[in-house]
C-alpha cells in the first residue's frame, strides 16, 4: 500500500518504520501547513492517511483528507467532542474515517475486560472506582483517550456512575476519582481499581513500547480502504 503519514511526531515515526517492515511504501509526510501543497500529488497517489497529530488541528485534517476521497486512520485523542462533527462529514462526502483512542491490540482487549467488570459490579455499589494513569511527559491531553474510553463505558454500564473528577477535585459519591500522571519515559498505563472496605478487584494495562500502537494503526490501514463510514477498533477486532 501507498500510505500518507499526517503528523510527523513519536509515532509518525513508527508508523514510518513499521510501514517499511511490512512491505509497504510511505507516499508521503505531511507535517506542516506548506506540506499539504507541496506534497499534493504525493497524496493524490496514496491509497490511505494515517493521521497522529494534535487536538487542535485533527478535524481540520480529517476534513481536507475526506474531501480528497482518501481513507483515513486517526489515533489522534482529545477531539471525540466534535465526532458528531466529523461523522456527518464524512458521511456527506461518502468517505471512510476510522478513528481509535488507542490501537494497540492488548488495549482493546482491555477495554472489554473493562466493560465485563463494569457489568458484573453493577450491582455492588459499596465499591468505590478509581483510575490512575501514566503517560510520558509529551502528552498533551489529561486524562489519555485511552481513560477517557474507560470512563465512558463505564457510566454507561454502571448506574452509580454518571461523571468523572481528578483526584483532587473532590469527587462525589457518584463521580469516578482520576489520577493523571506525566512522567519521562512512560509509554503508557492504565490501572482501574474497585476499592471497598472489605477488599479490593484491580486490572491493569502497561504498554511497553509504541510498537504495538504502530501496528494497530497499520492493521486498521490495511482494513479500511473500500469501506464507507466511520469505523472502531471493536470494528475490526469484532469485539
Amino acid at each position: 500500500m501507498n500510505i500518507a503519514i499526517i503528523g510527523y511526531g513519536k509515532m509518525g515515526h513508527e508508523i514510518e518504520k513499521y510501514a517499511t517492515e511490512m512491505g509497504h511504501h510511505v507516499s508521503a509526510i505531511i507535517d506542516n501547513h506548506k506540506d499539504w501543497e507541496l506534497k499534493n500529488d504525493a497524496l493524490d497517489n496514496s491509497d490511505v492517511a494515517i493521521e497522529f497529530t494534535t487536538p487542535d488541528v485533527v478535524v481540520e485534517n480529517l476534513k481536507r483528507l475526506i474531501d480528497r476521497g482518501l481513507p483515513v486512520v486517526t489515533g489522534t485523542t482529545g477531539w471525540t467532542h466534535r465526532l458528531q462533527e466529523v461523522e456527518q462529514y464524512c458521511t456527506k462526502g461518502n468517505a471512510s474515517v476510522f478513528y481509535a483512542s488507542n490501537f494497540s491490540i492488548g488495549v482493546n482487549l482491555f477495554f472489554a475486560l473493562n466493560r465485563y467488570l463494569a457489568k458484573l459490579m453493577a450491582n455492588y455499589g459499596d465499591y468505590t472506582i478509581r483510575l490512575e494513569e501514566i503517560h510520558h511527559t509529551q502528552k498533551l491531553d489529561a486524562p489519555s483517550g485511552t481513560a477517557v474510553s474507560m470512563l465512558k463505558d463505564i457510566m454507561d454500564l454502571h448506574p452509580k456512575y454518571n461523571d468523572w473528577k481528578f483526584h483532587d477535585e473532590n469527587p462525589g459519591k457518584n463521580e469516578i476519582a482520576v489520577t493523571a500522571h506525566r512522567i519521562e519515559g512512560v509509554t503508557g498505563e492504565h490501572l482501574l481499581s474497585y476499592e471497598s472496605a472489605i477488599d479490593s478487584i484491580k486490572i491493569e494495562h502497561v504498554a511497553h513500547n509504541r510498537e504495538g500502537f504502530a501496528k494497530g494503526a497499520l492493521m486498521a490501514a490495511q482494513w479500511l480502504p473500500g469501506k464507507k463510514g466511520v469505523y472502531t477498533m471493536n470494528d475490526l477486532l469484532k469485539l
